[in-house]
C-alpha cells in the first residue's frame, strides 16, 4: 500500500512510501482510508516539537481520518463492510479519564496517511449516516474536544460562550453550542472569517485587532461575562478570556497558538472563583455521544475549500501555520 511517512523532522520530509497491505487480526476491522484532516498538533509533529513524545522516525503522520470497511476479522462484527467509521485518535480510550497508557496517532503512534489500516473495532466510531469522507475526516480530534469543553462547562440554553477564531475547534464549538441554545460570541482579526462565521450561526462578532481589549466588547454583549472561553491562543489570550469570563465560569484551555508560557492574574482566578480547564479530546464514548448530537441537528462541519492531494501531505501541514485557511484543512485519498 502507499503511505506518506516522514524521513526526518520538518513538513519537507514528507515523503510517499510504501508498506505491505496490513491484513485483520482477531477482532478487527479493515479500512480503506479516504480522507483525513490536519491539527495544528500536526504541525508540532513535524518538528518534533513534542520530544520523544513525538515518536520515531519513519512515522505516518496526521491522527484524524475516515475510511470504509473492507473486510473484518474473526470475532469482529460491530460494522458492517462499506460502513464509513473513524478511528479514534488514542487507541483503548473508549470512557473515564485520560490515561498514561493512551498514546496518540500521528505521534507516537503511526497515524492516518496510509491507504489501509488494520484497528480494533472497539476503536471506531460510525460517522454521521449524512456525512462524507471529508465530513467525518474533519471529527476525531477538533469536534471531539470542542464536545468536551462544552460538555465540561455544562453550558445551558441562553448561557454564553466566546469562541477564538475560525480553526476547526473554534467552529464546532459554534456550531454545537448554537445547537445547545447557547448565545455565541466569535472573535476573529479577518472581515471575511467573520463575515463567515456570521452565516454560520454566530451570534456577536469581534474584531480583535480593532479591539485588542476584546474582553470589554465581551462584556458590552453580556455585562456580568461570558459562562465560557474557548481558549486557543494561549499566552497571547489568555488574559482577556479571563477577563472576559463571568464569576464562576470556566476557561477551557485547548491551545496555545500564541503561546505556552502565560503570566496568569491569579488573583482575579481566586477572587472570581474562576474554573481554569485543560481539555484534550475525549473518550470513546463522548465521540458516539457527539455523532447523536450531529444526526439530531443536521450539524455540517466547515471545511476548508483548497482540499490537498495525499501526495501533498505535508504541504498540507505547513499549511496549518499560515492561518489563511477557514474550517478544518482536509486531504482526500
Amino acid at each position: 500500500m502507499r503511505v506518506m511517512e516522514l524521513t526526518d523532522w520538518g513538513f519537507e520530509h514528507v515523503r510517499e512510501g510504501v508498506r505491505p497491505d496490513p491484513v485483520p487480526g482477531p477482532g478487527e476491522v479493515l479500512l480503506r482510508l479516504e480522507a483525513a484532516s490536519v491539527n495544528y498538533r500536526d504541525a508540532v509533529i513535524l518538528r518534533r516539537g513534542y520530544g520523544r513524545s513525538s515518536g520515531t522516525l519513519p512515522l505516518i503522520p496526521l491522527s484524524d481520518g475516515a475510511g470504509r470497511v473492507v473486510a473484518r476479522g474473526t470475532g469482529a462484527s460491530r460494522f458492517a463492510e462499506g460502513d464509513l467509521v473513524c478511528p479514534i485518535i488514542m487507541p483503548g480510550w473508549h470512557h473515564g479519564p485520560l490515561r498514561p497508557e493512551h498514546t496518540l496517532l500521528g505521534g507516537p503512534r503511526d497515524g492516518i496517511m496510509r491507504e489501509l489500516i488494520a484497528v480494533r473495532e472497539d476503536d471506531l466510531v460510525k460517522a454521521p449516516s449524512f456525512y462524507s469522507a471529508a465530513e467525518a475526516a474533519a471529527l476525531p480530534c477538533a469536534a471531539v474536544t470542542a464536545w468536551s469543553a462544552l460538555a465540561a462547562a455544562r453550558l445551558k440554553p441562553g448561557e454564553v460562550m466566546v469562541t477564538q477564531g475560525t480553526g476547526g475547534v473554534s467552529l464546532f464549538a459554534l456550531q454545537i453550542a448554537r445547537a445547545q441554545g447557547a448565545t455565541t460570541i466569535l472573535t476573529s482579526g479577518s472581515a471575511e472569517k467573520r463575515a463567515r462565521a456570521t452565516a454560520m450561526g454566530a451570534h456577536h462578532v469581534i474584531d480583535y485587532r480593532a479591539e485588542p481589549e476584546w474582553s470589554r466588547a465581551v462584556r458590552k454583549i453580556a455585562p456580568e461575562g461570558a459562562d465560557l472561553v474557548i481558549e486557543v491562543g494561549g499566552a497571547g489570550t489568555l488574559a482577556q478570556s479571563l477577563r472576559a469570563v463571568r464569576r464562576g465560569g470556566m476557561v477551557a484551555l485547548i491551545g496555545v497558538l500564541a503561546g505556552a508560557d502565560a503570566t496568569l492574574e491569579l488573583g482575579r482566578v481566586v477572587t472570581q472563583a474562576l474554573r481554569l480547564e485543560g481539555v484534550t479530546l475525549g473518550p470513546r464514548d463522548a465521540f458516539e455521544a457527539m455523532v447523536r448530537a450531529i444526526e439530531l441537528h443536521r450539524i455540517h462541519p466547515a471545511l476548508d475549500a483548497h482540499v490537498w492531494r495525499f501526495e501533498e501531505a505535508g504541504a498540507a501541514v505547513a499549511a496549518i501555520e499560515e492561518g489563511r485557511h477557514f474550517g478544518k484543512i482536509i486531504v482526500s485519498f
